[in-house]
């Protein structure tokens, strides 16, 4: 005999937090997005230019590229082909796994990410860091670390 339970509906306060939280998401994704659009990038174009830009020797494996940018394989290696044909990244075979492949970021990536970053912080501050003092920053990075932290666990990474 299968026993139902009640279902934990959102009080109001609760879920107009929630439905805040997904309309800025939207929002600032879409206006961070808009921000690229002149430089020829999306915001998942400058999300891989970063990993690989952060990266030891500009590099990262294929499968920890796609796990960092939250891509599937096949997602990650159509969005690599675009970027290779603009000259930004390129795959490389490893050596020690035959069928593993690096997304390298080339001289020409390396020189996008130098002008873009400043534009792209710019946007950042001006949409989002600079519309909230220290204190309330600091309190939402408290609050949004756990969380973080509990996605990833269950994820897999830490």
């Amino acid at each position: 005999m299968e026993t139902e339970t009640a279902t934990h509906w959102l009080t109001e306060a609760e879920q107009c937090a929630w439905r805040t939280h997904l309309e800025v998401n939207r929002l600032l994704t879409y206006q961070l997005e808009k921000d690229l659009q002149p430089f020829g990038l999306t915001i998942n174009d400058y999300e891989i230019l970063v990993n690989l830009s952060e990266s030891e020797d500009l590099r990262m494996r294929m499968s920890d590229l796609a796990t960092a940018t939250l891509q599937s394989k096949s997602r990650l290696s159509h969005q690599i082909t675009r970027m290779e044909n603009a000259g930004l990244v390129r795959r490389e075979h490893c050596e020690s796994d035959r069928r593993g492949l690096y997304g390298v970021l080339t001289e020409q990536g390396l020189e996008t990410m130098k002008k873009v970053a400043p534009h792209h912080v710019e946007s950042v501050r001006k949409h989002f860091i600079d519309m909230m003092d220290p204190e309330a920053l600091q309190q939402l990075r408290a609050t949004l670390t756990p969380i973080a932290e509990r996605l990833r666990a269950e994820r897999g990474r830490p």
